[in-house]
């Protein structure tokens, strides 16, 4: 923590420099009239009024409220009344935040043969009550990590919310690790399913029995997006322009942290559609649910370069609630800085191979990489029972807010700061060059250095 401290006051002295490079907050979308307003719950009928406001949504308990501005309303103009009223705390545009995966033309630096090798075996073993595929669990990423090491002395504990486009809430894998979020897209409490975006004939396909449509030599990329390769028994029968670019994201970072931290809970989210996108006022709505319903880890595969002072402001909320919020790096393969990752109090993620390389696709820089930790042909869970391989930062992430949890198991008290001292002075240290913070992380370290100071080297 000490050491990113430093990056940041460093940062500061080049914030000027740095600045110039980022679009103004809201800049993109002023013309949309959606924004986000700050103001108490008693005044905002009338400042609706006074200003010809369309209120869509209010969360009230955080005084924010989803408006639109008058059809003929002048930006420059409106926003200037706005900011002078003495009601209004606050104003920004409400913006499209993105699942941050890799662009066309990844360069899949792992042999494809070896990862369809691994998805293709058919070999189950039990992982904390439930049948698994051995590939899942005896990847070469999870012994990077040290996370077998790391189950002799934590399984994980408390809630872990994930912020993203839902779950597979039948995932035979999963199931059990579920308890009750909220899909904000749609209104909706309980566990959000990604089938709902689905159209019914390619749901039912992705839900079939794999038994029953085996064909091993096909390979399948779902999307540039997600840059994920299915398990060969649907591959074969799936027309993939019906799939939505990140259909199966939030299934596949819920698999990475339940196979980090199995005996932690999740609480899946949903603000994003299946196309990627979220608008910002859902995720401040995602962070504040996750904090007032009692998880302790916020992870967030998504990210956005514009700076929004709604989103800084919940995530202190939830630091100053003893939260753990972690956070994808993204994957324009640039330094560039990106939010939440570069907020204070919050764990940003870059990614490695498995030989510790930086991924060619992963951002970097001290600005907003804090610790990496692997994110290439991770093996994780896909809707319909099946498995996957994905690549970005967003699994990354993943692998991060599983080890907070497991972290949470012994001391219960675990805050963000106390993470990321366990998690940055034991990672293992990488090229400076890299930029990629303290390293990649070291689970059976991190936890020793809890378990027992001493033995710290």
């Amino acid at each position: 923590m000490r050491r990113k401290v430093e990056r940041q006051i460093l940062a500061s002295l080049l914030g000027l420099v740095t600045l110039l490079g980022i679009p103004r907050a809201g800049s993109a979308s002023d013309e949309e009239g959606e924004f986000i307003l700050r103001c108490s719950p008693k005044e905002i009928q009338e400042v609706v009024r006074r200003h010809g406001l369309t209120l869509i949504h209010s969360h009230e308990s955080q005084d924010i409220h989803f408006v639109r501005a008058p059809a003929a309303a002048h930006p420059e103009h409106f926003l200037s009344h706005l900011r002078s009223d003495p009601d209004v705390k606050g104003i920004e545009s409400d913006t499209d935040v993105m699942l941050p995966e890799a662009p066309a033309g990844l360069r899949l630096d792992q042999s494809i043969a070896s990862i369809l090798d691994t998805l293709g075996r058919r070999t189950l073993v039990p992982f904390y009550g439930s049948p698994v595929s051995s590939g899942y669990v005896n990847q070469p990423a999870i012994m990077l990590i040290q996370c077998a090491e790391a189950h002799q002395l934590a399984t994980g504990a408390g809630i872990v919310a994930v912020i993203d486009t839902g779950v597979d809430p039948n995932h035979p894998v999963l199931r059990a690790s579920l308890v009750p979020g909220f899909d904000f897209t749609r209104n909706l409490p309980g566990i959000p399913s990604e089938f709902a975006d689905l159209g019914q004939s390619t749901a039912s396909i992705l839900d079939q029995s794999t038994a029953s449509i085996l064909d091993q030599q096909t390979i399948v990329i779902l999307n540039q997006s997600t840059a994920s390769i299915l398990d060969q028994s649907t591959a074969s029968i799936l027309d993939t322009r019906q799939v939505p670019r990140t259909f199966g994201h939030g299934t596949m970072v819920a698999g990475i942290i339940h196979l980090v931290a199995p005996t932690a809970r999740i609480m899946p989210l949903k603000a994003f559609e299946a196309d990627g996108t979220a608008s910002l006022f859902e995720i401040l709505r995602a962070i504040y649910y996750a904090v007032d319903h009692g998880a302790k880890v916020i992870n967030m595969s998504f990210s956005t370069e514009q700076r929004s002072a709604e989103l800084k402001l919940a995530i202190k909320y939830a630091a100053s609630h003893g939260v753990v919020c972690v956070s994808s790096a993204g994957n324009n393969g640039a330094k560039l800085r990106v939010y939440p990752a570069a907020f204070d109090d919050v764990l940003g993620v870059g990614s490695t191979s498995n030989l510790d390389a930086r991924s060619t696709f992963s951002n970097f820089g001290g600005q907003v990489v804090t610790l990496a930790a692997p994110g290439e042909g991770i093996i994780t869970t896909y809707p319909g029972g099946h498995y996957a391989a994905a690549w970005g930062t967003s699994f990354s992430a993943a692998f991060v807010s599983g080890g907070a949890a497991l972290l949470l198991q012994v001391n219960t008290r675990t805050n963000q700061e106390a993470a990321a001292d366990a998690l940055e002075e034991n990672a293992k240290e990488l090229p400076d060059r890299l930029g990629l913070g303290e390293g990649r992380i070291d689970l059976y370290r991190a936890l020793l250095s809890v378990l027992r100071p001493e033995s710290r080297d």
